[in-house]
């Protein structure tokens, strides 16, 4: 585990325990539509921005893509179902392990796909991260598993890639940092075997958040 001056989180499933939600309202919202979508692609295609999804459902279902309106029509109902959750929680230690990670002078920044407009007071609010941290879907032309997300973050740190670090969960997120030259931890908190992300070249993975924060604040005390 490195000692880094600055770490990039994803969102959902590193953060907040979220994904349960997204994987059932995806589900919901192509069965509504007739279209067959398992709990596993949920997790396989995290990361992807919501017409990315849909598309490649599209493309395999009917060879095709999806038109604009079909589009609006999914996406729209995933997020009325969305809107009827309650909050996730925040999953085990990881606000301490930011809190201390702030302590020791290590920047902190959240790159999402996600472009909810609650973004911003939520993780503020949860993990006392400035809007000037966040990289959303709203600020990249080309999400994950491209590399422009984490190269964003990277840029604004204005830090060097040999001193900055990624936290995901999601194989196409893993990707998505690799490519940009990063440090890429994995925790696997959702369905799929660990093979999906070691796959993806990360440093090193861990099966839970507990065990990933620990191990690290062990790593850094040492360090300082």
């Amino acid at each position: 585990m490195i000692i880094p001056k600055a770490v990039f989180f994803d969102m959902d499933g590193v953060l907040y325990d979220s994904m349960p939600y997204h994987e059932l309202t995806w589900q919901k919202s192509f069965a509504a539509h007739n279209i067959a979508f398992s709990a596993e692609e949920a997790y396989i295609n995290e990361g992807r921005t919501g017409a990315e999804t849909i598309n490649l459902v599209y493309r395999r279902t009917f060879k095709r893509d999806a038109t604009p309106d079909e589009i609006s029509a999914i996406y729209g109902y995933k997020t009325r179902l969305m809107a009827q959750f309650k909050p996730a929680p925040v999953m085990p230690m990881m606000k301490e392990f930011i809190d201390t990670l702030r302590q020791h002078g290590i920047k902190i920044y959240i790159v999402t796909g996600s472009k909810q407009p609650t973004l911003i007071d939520k993780l503020s609010r949860d993990f006392g991260v400035d809007a000037s941290h966040i990289v959303s879907g709203s600020d990249v032309k080309k999400g994950k598993p491209n590399p422009e997300p984490y190269l964003t973050a990277l840029g604004r740190s204005r830090c060097n890639k040999d001193e900055c670090a990624v936290v995901e969960n999601a194989p196409l997120g893993v990707r998505s940092a690799k490519a940009a030259g990063l440090y890429t931890v994995a925790v696997n908190t959702g369905k799929l075997d660990d093979k999906y992300l070691t796959d993806e070249n990360c440093d090193v993975i861990f099966s839970n958040t507990a065990d990933m924060c620990s191990t690290w604040l062990n790593a850094i005390k040492k360090g300082f």
